[in-house]
């Protein structure tokens, strides 16, 4: 084994362009994809921690006599999914909106009365915080007789989870290309490598040399560039994000955009891929090349 690990590094050595050419196509299909991943699990974060934020707004029609609120409140937490409700009043509605349009209280100083209708803050048990679950409290809500209009962000969050849909199969498209862009780059490079030592190979064959000795140095050449690329690419990525992340977290509040870099098991997984892409490549070119 060690002379097959002695042959692959030489090669390596030998061919040092190609052989370049080889790791850097796959840190770069490593970077692009992986960077992918990272967009997706960070997003996916963000939307768990929106939508365990999310809050229905339930808005009383006006003349609601003030002694019917009891049972108002009684109905809507006899609904499966709702954890907690609060009744909001019209005037402290007010004051929570001066407080805030500070800069803008001259807006509000005209007004000759208050315009805010009573309301309920309704949150909701963790099981029931999906966009899917909310819609269907908020249309229950919408249908007691004293309610007049419900309000969670709905159209916001569902264009921002088309959005997210959007890129993950765009994501998925991508690595899709870039897998097979590798895979092809590593496959000539070691037809070209196989085709300089084509003679080497001949002889090897002529005095009776197996096909595992002729086939492994370059299997193992194909997976340490796998490897050296993978390591590259997240490499790579990892510092980008360093970069990015130490700047988007000072320009926002930390709980909010908690950004944090894939998991180790993530990144071993993708230098794993990394190794399968070298050797895909190799063996596609040597199943060519020693069948013809």
């Amino acid at each position: 084994m060690a002379t097959y690990y002695h042959r692959a590094v030489k090669d390596i050595n030998d061919n040092g362009f190609l052989s370049a050419v080889t790791i850097i196509t796959i840190a770069l299909s490593i970077l692009i994809v992986s960077a992918f991943a990272l967009f997706f699990t960070n997003a996916n974060n963000v939307m768990n921690y929106w939508e365990k934020g999310i809050k229905i707004m339930a808005y009383l029609k006006p003349g609601i006599s003030q002694k019917n609120f009891p049972d108002i409140k009684l109905k809507i937490q006899e609904i499966y999914g709702i954890q907690d409700v609060n009744f909001i009043s019209k005037e402290e509605a007010f004051e929570r909106l001066k407080e805030q349009m500070k800069r803008q209280s001259s807006i509000l100083m005209d007004l000759n009365e208050n315009p805010l209708p009573d309301a309920f803050e309704i949150s909701m048990i963790e099981s029931s915080q999906s966009c899917e679950k909310v819609e269907e409290i908020a249309t229950k809500i919408e249908s007691l007789p004293s309610i007049e209009d419900v309000e969670y962000g709905r159209k916001w969050l569902e264009r921002f989870t088309n959005i997210f849909d959007l890129f993950r199969l765009a994501g998925y498209a991508m690595g899709g290309i870039l897998f097979m862009a590798a895979v092809f780059i590593v496959a000539n490079t070691i037809r070209l490598v196989i085709y300089t030592r084509r003679e080497e190979i001949k002889i090897m064959r002529l005095v009776g040399a197996s096909e595992k000795f002729i086939r492994v140095p370059f299997y193992i050449e194909s997976i340490i560039q796998g490897i050296l690329g993978g390591i590259i690419g997240i490499a790579a990525l990892f510092i980008i994000f360093k970069l990015i992340s130490s700047n988007v977290e000072h320009g926002f509040k930390y709980e909010l955009l908690n950004i944090k870099f894939l998991s180790p098991e993530f990144y071993c997984g993708i230098v794993l891929c990394s190794m399968f892409v070298g050797w895909l490549g190799c063996y596609i070119s040597l199943k060519q090349f020693l069948k013809a």
